[in-house]
């Protein structure tokens, strides 16, 4: 008797723990895909119906549903069709700084750049790909010596 309780118990504890245990992420709807820059310029918000792409640190994502902000003559349509890295860093707009070139900033921005990849895009918008750039070589064949867990900065094993 005491041994068919402690397997009711352990029954109804596994199953109470393995709810607990579900993950907590959304997953994908459509696979995702790698973009060379110039089809990420396709999506640059300038045609109507046509999603609105925008890279941060290789990836990418659909800010759409945040064409008030990225659509066309929208305040940060600078933004999108792009690797902007580096404007999302140091909070600019500034067309130098619309590239996925990280060389060169502060400790302060790298933080920043982590926080708003995380807190806003990362949590706001669904990832539809990655950038050609950061899992190629300039030749278009595989980087061998690629490995997520390896980039400065870029703290990227939950993305793959």
């Amino acid at each position: 008797m005491a041994t068919a309780q402690i397997c009711v118990l352990f029954v109804l504890l596994s199953m109470s723990l393995a709810e607990e245990v579900k993950l907590k992420y959304k997953p994908a709807t459509k696979p995702v895909r790698l973009f060379t820059e110039e089809e990420l310029q396709r999506y640059d918000g300038s045609e109507e119906g046509q999603p609105i792409y925008m890279a941060i640190k290789g990836v990418v994502f659909d800010v759409s549903k945040g064409k008030e902000f990225y659509g066309k003559d929208a305040p940060y349509n600078a933004l999108v069709g792009k690797d902007s890295t580096r404007a999302v860093a140091k909070m600019s707009l500034n067309p130098a700084d619309l590239t996925s070139d990280t060389a060169g900033l502060t400790e302060e921005q790298l933080e920043s750049l982590d926080s708003i990849f995380e807190g806003t895009y990362k949590a706001k918008y669904p990832i539809v790909g990655y950038t050609a750039t950061r899992l190629l070589n300039e030749d278009g064949s595989p980087n061998e010596d690629f490995k997520p867990e390896d980039q400065p900065n870029f703290p990227v094993k939950d993305e793959f």
